[in-house]
């Protein structure tokens, strides 16, 4: 006959059915739930549905698994994990069959669905390294396994997420014959991405720690350069994963987020609107401009000039829209080729997560009329705008920054210094401008005032 052990930790929604499934089977005498100190009633409900329930005498899987070892009657041991429902019709049997016909001693079992991530990025290249002749197995991971008692007995349980492998090399280091069997198509849950890091940091240590009580005197610097190079192949995988996930929302500030634009402001309040318009004439460089731009705020105050742009209307329901977007899950951030001193106050008055603009240098609390222009915004070898100076280099550096694919990434804004960023973003709006090319270079043409249009497309 056949004992099934199942450690449960929280699952009375399943448990009442994978018991129910386990008196299935017709070799089966006895189904064990293995209790991890539950807060809900998981206990109660499996011995309702007449499971022998223990409870663990520590939490941890490791442990529930020996207690449920100790406890089982029958010398053939099938564990289920408490949380699928439902299981395939005949897995029990495609489990304990190599058992009973005396085929195999340890049965893993395997089944429908693509390997995981950790599964991929670390158990199999760290098994090629240290234990080749398990590395064909196609999920070493899977708790849903079955053997006899005579072997479990004689294995020292990791208590984490590396125990069912931890099971498997102990198998194949006892010379127990092993059988992979796939037992049909199983809703198993993924691992969330903050579990992830740790998953593969016990997964690991189990493999290793396997590897050097099997050859103790062995030198393992040996492994460490192909290891370190597992790792690096890993957490580019992973932040290739999280970034095709992940979405950004860039604002050009003047004009867009502002109804109009904060120098002309300035100039206007502090008479040198007609200096200004020169210079818009007679310099088309971007950078020399917003030097000599710069000038014409010499000594002015950070409180004056906050004051400036505290006076400036918000585009209209524009904080709706950021608040709108932040909820969708978008980063969201500002990227202007006017001053960090304003962008950081408009970003913060709407929530949003950052801003990247001219670093205006102060001193002593007034502007010195010089600026520096922040190295985000130049060209690199890894630029793909192929202008030295530029607002596509700036998003390149945030989506660098925030994990976030370029084609996740939608950009707004309203004149010619924002063509080349609207152009290269996953979606690019043109909000209510008046520059033609602007206009043709945008996926979506925004000539209302309100933002509405943008998050039908966002």
């Amino acid at each position: 006959m056949i004992s099934v052990v199942i450690p449960a930790l929280n699952e009375e929604k399943t448990i009442a059915s994978v018991v129910t499934f386990c008196y299935t089977h017709p070799n089966i005498s006895e189904v064990i739930v293995v209790d991890d100190a539950s807060e809900d009633d998981t206990a109660a409900i499996a011995a309702s549905h007449g499971a022998m329930v223990i409870h663990s005498k520590l939490r941890g899987k490791g442990i529930s698994m020996k207690d449920g070892i100790s406890a089982a009657k029958n010398e053939l041991i099938v564990f289920l994990d408490a949380d699928i429902d439902p299981y395939p019709e005949n897995a029990l049997q495609l489990l304990t069959e190599p058992l009973l016909t005396n085929e195999a001693d340890f049965v893993k079992g395997t089944f429908t669905r693509n390997a995981g991530r950790v599964t991929e990025l670390v158990a199999k290249p760290l098994l090629t390294i240290f234990y080749p002749g398990l590395a064909g197995f196609t999920q070493p991971l899977s708790g849903m396994i079955a053997g006899r008692k005579q072997f479990f007995e004689r294995i020292d349980f990791f208590n984490d997420y590396g125990v069912d492998i931890g099971i498997l090399i102990d198998m194949y280091l006892m010379k127990a014959r092993i059988k992979e069997v796939n037992i049909g198509y199983i809703e198993n849950k993924s691992k969330p991405w903050e579990a992830l890091g740790k998953m593969s940091r016990e997964v690991s240590k189990a493999i290793i720690v396997k590897a050097q009580q099997q050859h103790p005197g062995e030198r393992m610097e040996a492994y460490i350069e192909s290891i370190e190079e597992i790792n690096r192949e890993m957490n580019i995988a992973l932040k290739e994963n999280i970034s095709l996930h992940r979405k950004m929302a860039i604002f050009d500030m003047d004009n867009t987020l502002l109804k109009g634009r904060f120098i002309d402001a300035c100039a206007s309040k502090f008479g040198f609107t007609a200096a200004l318009e020169d210079l818009r004439e007679q310099e088309t460089d971007q950078m020399i401009l917003a030097k000599r731009v710069s000038l014409l705020l010499k000594g002015r105050s950070i409180d004056e000039l906050l004051d400036i742009v505290q006076s400036m209307q918000m585009a209209t329901d524009i904080k709706e829209t950021i608040s709108s977007l932040k909820r969708r899950g978008y980063i969201t951030g500002i990227i202007s080729n006017s001053y960090t001193l304003i962008a950081n106050y408009v970003a913060k008055n709407l929530g949003m997560d950052f801003s990247l603009g001219n670093q205006l240098e102060i001193f002593e609390g007034h502007a010195t009329g010089e600026v520096n222009m922040p190295s985000c915004f130049f060209s690199t070898s890894s630029s793909f705008c192929g202008h030295s100076y530029c607002k596509t280099n700036a998003l390149q550096y945030a989506c660098e920054k925030y994990n976030v694919h370029l084609h996740n990434c939608i950009a707004v804004g309203d004149s010619k210094p924002d063509r080349c960023m609207v152009g290269h973003s996953g979606k690019g709006f043109a909000y209510r401008s008046t520059d033609n090319i602007l206009r043709s270079i945008a996926s979506v043409d925004l000539r209302e005032e309100s933002f509405t249009a943008l998050l039908e497309h966002a």
